[in-house]
């Protein structure tokens, strides 16, 4: 059944994250659905095997990231999806390999579409000397990594890559979107950029602009690099 958990095993200050975790995999995957109440206490810390104390603190630590809520006579809910953190850097790790991957990849690629470019065109402006070093850095190391046997060193360069774009902004509130585009680079390895030739010249063009201070190239190169990502995503369409 849906709502029936298997035993937690683990060191005790870990097991609220456990538990945590297997609750919310069930509600992000839709086997929990919104504004359903979830088995009551007593059924869940038997199914999971741990204490009341260790289940209360699973259901504190996801009512925070707004996918539970707890009423008195009525038990525990699950919210609407509207209510989800869903730049949360937990959640994200644990929807890897839930539902349909696709939509996911669809959905945040659109998001990127509409917040990287802006990043990109930013960091021309506002990067610090330092951060342009290490753009380079990380850009010369996915230029020496092409075609090679290492396509996860690559990988890592280029993660590297567009999250110093963000960070490189001098805006804060573009600052946790690196850290989302790690969790999602980590939780989705191999649906993401491919180090070809058309895909490294754009890689090429946000790197000069970047350098150059070129803000509107930098938009632009930044923008027709996540378009081409998308295209090559199967199943995949622009949103």
């Amino acid at each position: 059944m849906a709502n029936e958990f298997a035993m937690i095993e683990g060191a005790s200050r870990s097991l609220h994250l456990q538990v945590a975790r297997e609750i919310a995999k069930r509600i992000l995957s839709g086997a929990l659905p919104q504004n359903s109440i979830i088995p009551s206490e007593m059924e869940l810390c038997e199914q999971f095997g741990v204490s009341r104390t260790a289940l209360r603190e699973a259901i504190k630590h996801l009512s925070s990231k707004g996918l539970l809520e707890s009423r008195p006579k009525i038990g525990t809910r699950v919210k609407s999806r509207e209510h989800w953190n869903m730049l949360d850097s937990q959640l994200l790790s644990w929807m890897a390999g839930l539902g349909d991957v696709n939509k996911t990849l669809n959905e945040f690629l659109a998001l990127r579409r509409a917040i990287e470019p802006e990043a990109a065109a930013l960091a021309a402006k506002y990067a610090s000397a330092e951060q342009r070093m290490k753009l380079s850095e990380f850009y010369q190391q996915m230029l020496s990594l092409m075609n090679s046997d290492a396509p996860s060193e690559w990988f890592a360069a280029d993660l590297q890559f567009h999250r110093l774009i963000y960070l490189a902004t001098g805006n804060n509130f573009y600052i946790p979107f690196a850290n989302v585009l790690q969790v999602m680079y980590q939780g989705f390895a191999g649906h993401f950029s491919q180090d070809d030739d058309e895909s490294m010249k754009l890689h090429t063009a946000i790197y000069q602009a970047i350098m150059a201070g070129d803000e509107a190239k930098a938009r632009q190169s930044c923008l027709a690099l996540l378009k081409l990502t998308t295209q090559r995503i199967p199943e995949l369409e622009l949103a």
